[in-house]
């Protein structure tokens, strides 16, 4: 087990409307899987434990300063979610151009053990038992969050992706059809049709798969990539709502504050 250091919050990260009355805690350690000091902050006392990734190169702290811990205050409130915060290492993984794809992805495959082996320990530990957690991100956040997902079923069982990107084969990533090889196992719109495990398989059409996105500015992108990901999940039979919202919805945090609430709530919580 990793020896988290539970600290008082960084002032910058703890705007009075947020920590008046709600349970915060912020954890700070030495990740060996990294190499590096990892940050996180929990929100909340009780409930469904929520694995929030941030956006491309997002920071712990974004859900706060954004606006999404206030929006989903109620939730967090009346015990119905705990919100686990977690920093990402996209700079030093998919958007680390000075190094190949393929060694891009094992950054990022050190950060998913950093997160299998230090920050769920933690969760569990918290919590006082081994229950699944949800995932959830927006943006490149979304895409972390579907392929955490999807690599560990047997830690979440469910996920919320708004917005999200689900290939790597992107020319702002810097990483074409020949680098496919390199990151196909971090590509889920590349490895999920391959995906034949009925250990796998059985355990995602018992989750909860929620993926959104909106027609608006700056979507066009997450709006294909949705409707590939939609496909492969009818053809595979694996129960996911799969929404589109308007034209007047854009890829922005405005849309992520009124989207997650709105499936919380639909999903009962």
């Amino acid at each position: 087990w990793i020896n988290s250091k539970f600290l008082p919050c960084p002032r910058r990260t703890c705007p009075t409307s947020v920590s008046v009355g709600m349970h915060i805690e912020y954890h700070k350690w030495y990740s060996p899987n990294l190499n590096r000091d990892m940050e996180l902050k929990i929100y909340g006392h009780y409930g469904k434990t929520i694995l929030a990734f941030p956006c491309s190169r997002g920071r712990f702290f974004d859900f706060e300063d954004k606006g999404m811990v206030n929006a989903l205050r109620p939730f967090i409130d009346g015990g119905k979610i705990k919100l686990v915060s977690v920093d990402g290492v996209d700079v030093e993984s998919w958007f680390n151009f000075s190094i190949l794809p393929g060694d891009r992805s094992r950054r990022h495959d050190e950060y998913d053990r950093y997160l299998v082996h230090e920050v769920v320990p933690l969760i569990h530990k918290i919590n006082q038992n081994q229950d699944k957690i949800l995932t959830m991100g927006a943006s490149l956040g979304g895409f972390h969050a579907l392929n955490f997902f999807l690599k560990h079923p047997d830690v979440s069982d469910g996920v919320i992706a708004l917005s999200g990107l689900f290939s790597l084969e992107r020319s702002d990533m810097q990483i074409s059809s020949h680098d496919m090889q390199y990151v196909y196992f971090n590509s889920p719109l590349s490895y999920l049709s391959n995906t034949r495990d009925n250990w796998f398989l059985d355990q995602y059409r018992r989750s909860t798969i929620v993926i959104v996105v909106g027609q608006g500015r700056w979507e066009s992108d997450c709006i294909a990539d949705t409707h590939r990901l939609k496909q492969k999940f009818e053809e595979m039979q694996i129960p996911a709502t799969v929404d589109f919202w308007g034209h007047d919805v854009d890829h922005d945090w405005p849309s992520w504050l009124h989207q997650l609430p709105h499936y919380l709530s639909r999903l009962g919580y």
